[in-house]
């Protein structure tokens, strides 16, 4: 295909915005920062589920001693209702003496159930340190996350103002171009990793960095300025300069 010597050169020009913008998504893509968000977002997903699992802890010992602080309520209210009755003197000599020993068992119990309680409550006061502890360690998170935002925010915007200038002199270098030269040029670009033209410098593409045989060059050195020539070995489109080294 034929395409004027100019437009070709021109051409080696957008390419250079278009590998420009490839590298500044690149960039975009894999900011240092994205993958520490990652980090951190997992990070709080497994403190999370800790979180709910502490919390889960404290609310059942929490029953726990609700439990027992209702069992001691009713040896209390027992025990005080046996003592009423003992101090009253009213029945038969064995009925106070049973009352007597009730009232030394619920004592027994009373103590018993109190240490329990004490366990209980040591419990208690280290689960809600773990709860809080998680609650904390969520904070710091939380706030590690809200940097790494802002700090991905300021760069893309960063990035997309490179962008937004690169694109508008791609499109200004690219404006009236030939038509053909221009879709070949696209399709290669699609097809070998963005970049579908190269300069030949010194005999050399500058796409695959490959040297051109003496045939190749002989065969390119006779072309036509308009021809539109091909790297063999890669397949780009070879723009000619004057250090092509003809």
């Amino acid at each position: 295909m034929k395409a004027p010597a100019a437009d070709q050169q021109r051409l080696l020009v957008v390419q250079q915005h278009d590998s420009a913008l490839q590298r500044l998504a690149a960039r975009k893509a894999g900011l240092p920062e994205l993958a520490q968000l990652d980090t951190v977002g997992k990070a709080e997903q497994v403190a999370g589920e800790d979180l709910a699992t502490a919390q889960a802890v404290v609310h059942d010992i929490e029953r726990e001693l609700t439990k027992l602080e209702d069992d001691v309520t009713k040896v209390e209210t027992r025990r005080e209702r046996d003592k009423q009755r003992l101090d009253s003197g009213h029945g038969q000599s064995r009925e106070l003496v049973a009352l007597q020993q009730e009232i030394e068992a619920l004592n027994r119990r009373q103590s018993e159930l109190e240490d329990l309680q004490l366990d209980v409550m040591e419990r208690l006061e280290a689960a809600r340190g773990t709860v809080a502890g998680l609650r904390s360690g969520l904070g710091e998170l939380a706030f590690k996350r809200g940097e790494l935002e802002q700090a991905i925010a300021d760069q893309v915007a960063a990035i997309e103002a490179e962008e937004a200038t690169e694109a508008t002199a791609r499109a200004e270098a690219a404006a009236g171009l030939d038509e053909g030269l221009t879709t070949l040029y696209e399709r290669l670009r699609a097809k070998l990793g963005g970049v579908g033209a190269a300069g030949l410098v010194q005999r050399r593409c500058e796409g695959c960095r490959m040297e051109l045989n003496p045939a190749d060059l002989d065969a390119i050195r006779h072309a036509e300025p308009d021809v539109v020539v091909r790297c063999e070995e890669c397949g780009r489109i070879l723009v000619r300069g004057e250090d092509s080294g003809l």
